[in-house]
């Protein structure tokens, strides 16, 4: 995701820089560029920047994270001397990133937002963008400002059509709500997407799930969509040919992002006193699901 945003910001003429640590995909990124893989055919951009270096970049007035959830805490910490000045924009799955990201930045620089653009790295200065969408930021501690809106034309303007919403809280807990539903079901069932909006069994769990975490939800962010659920499957049968991330993660053997989704939903419904017995499970269930593939158990 973050070489689909970076590359079309690059194409767009934009001084971009894109930070990984796989040396692979760097070394491929600075010495042929970025191919990117559409349903229209391929293109390739260059020249791009790359480096696994954060320190080697210099002053900039915008860092986009795109590193999973669970290593939110790692890439601030190593991003260094990158983080002066600079608005700080997460467009992560799942819960407490812009919170993690705020214990080093300052609050009024931190920006969320969600996008159901999809993309897949497919090797070594590869990816193939498959899904497109929507994608919504806004400032999460503070009023949106002029800047917002500058950066979300400025990434309209390279082919990421982007808006500004005053509640960006409400909208990470929509999307939220939709890995909750979809992602450790798939994981643990081994199936498509599409199979949790077409078997009971899957109906099933898909609304226990996510009544659960939309208590928490308006405990934690205000009102939630009265169809919640029927969303919830309508993108499951929408991505019905998908492996969710966490499937395809727990399939090879990596941890998922548990922890900021249903785990997540878990710990802040328990201030709330609010009961997630379902959501308890399919977390403790990954979590195990986790040692057993990483050959612990």
């Amino acid at each position: 995701m973050g070489s689909l945003f970076g590359g079309h910001l690059a194409a767009a003429g934009h001084p971009v820089t894109l930070i990984d640590v796989w040396e692979d995909h760097v070394d491929e990124l600075e010495a042929n560029g970025l191919t990117m893989e559409t349903p229209d055919g391929e293109t390739t951009i260059v020249p791009v920047e790359a480096t696994t270096d954060p320190h080697e970049v210099g002053s900039v007035d915008l860092v986009v994270m795109f590193v999973k959830s669970i290593h939110t805490a790692e890439a601030i910490e190593n991003a260094g001397s990158l983080l002066a000045g600079a608005d700080v924009l997460t467009l992560q799955n799942g819960l407490g990133n812009a919170e993690t990201i705020a214990e080093t930045v300052e609050r009024p620089r931190v920006v969320a937002g969600v996008t159901a653009h999809g993309a897949t790295l497919v090797g070594p200065g590869h990816i193939r963008h498959a899904g497109r969408g929507a994608t919504t930021i806004g400032r999460y501690f503070v009023e949106n400002d002029d800047r917002v809106r500058e950066l979300a034309g400025q990434f309209t303007d390279a082919g990421i059509e982007t808006g500004v919403s005053p509640e960006i809280r409400g909208e990470i807990w929509e999307k939220v709500l939709v890995n909750v539903g979809i992602n450790a079901a798939t994981a643990l069932a081994r199936v498509r997407n599409g199979v949790l909006a077409s078997e009971p069994p899957g109906e099933r769990l898909v609304r226990a799930a996510v009544e659960e975490a939309a208590q928490v939800a308006r405990a934690e962010a205000g009102p939630v969509r009265e169809d919640i659920v029927e969303h919830v499957r309508s993108v499951a049968a929408q991505t019905g040919s998908n492996r969710s991330s966490m499937r395809q993660d727990v399939e090879a053997g990596r941890r998922t992002e548990i922890e900021r989704l249903n785990g997540e939903v878990v710990r802040r419904a328990e201030r709330h006193g609010i009961e997630t017995p379902v959501n308890r499970t399919l977390s403790d269930l990954i979590r195990l699901a986790e040692r057993s593939d990483a050959g612990t158990a």
